[in-house]
């Protein structure tokens, strides 16, 4: 996965950097919260559980971001289960946001995604530096 960001112009929101609508914002967002409402940890069954209502449909509560203030609204938000797992989980697992053990067959939030992107930034430097 590609990320592209503008440094002079970085949003507050990490999910707004990373993925690219906002329905697709509004989802990776609620999957973590729901990971750390569990500890941070959910098995493969809550994973597809979880998905499943997203795909049902469910009621979340949204910042209106024209609005200054707290002002949330509530809104239904139905995103369907496969693309779930091919647009939010599987970049989130491939660029360390989310880990999936195999053995223990659960998901859990990684700091992964910290750590390459200092990798990288320590391969910047090396690369000016030559």
């Amino acid at each position: 996965m590609v990320i592209l960001y503008d440094q002079f112009n970085l949003p507050d929101d990490i999910f707004e950097i990373i993925f690219a609508t906002e329905q697709q914002k509004v989802v990776a967002s609620m999957l973590i919260e729901y990971m750390k409402k569990h500890d941070d940890v959910i098995g493969k069954t809550e994973m597809s559980m979880f998905a499943t209502k997203l795909h049902d449909g469910t009621l979340v509560e949204v910042q209106e971001s024209d609005m200054p203030g707290p002002k949330k609204k509530e809104m239904k938000i139905s995103y369907n289960k496969r693309q779930f797992y091919d647009r939010i989980l599987t970049p989130m697992k491939s660029m360390g946001l989310v880990d999936y053990d195999l053995y223990k067959k659960n998901y859990r939030i990684s700091d992964k995604f910290n750590k390459n992107l200092i990798r990288i930034g320590l391969m910047w430097v090396r690369e000016i530096n030559k």
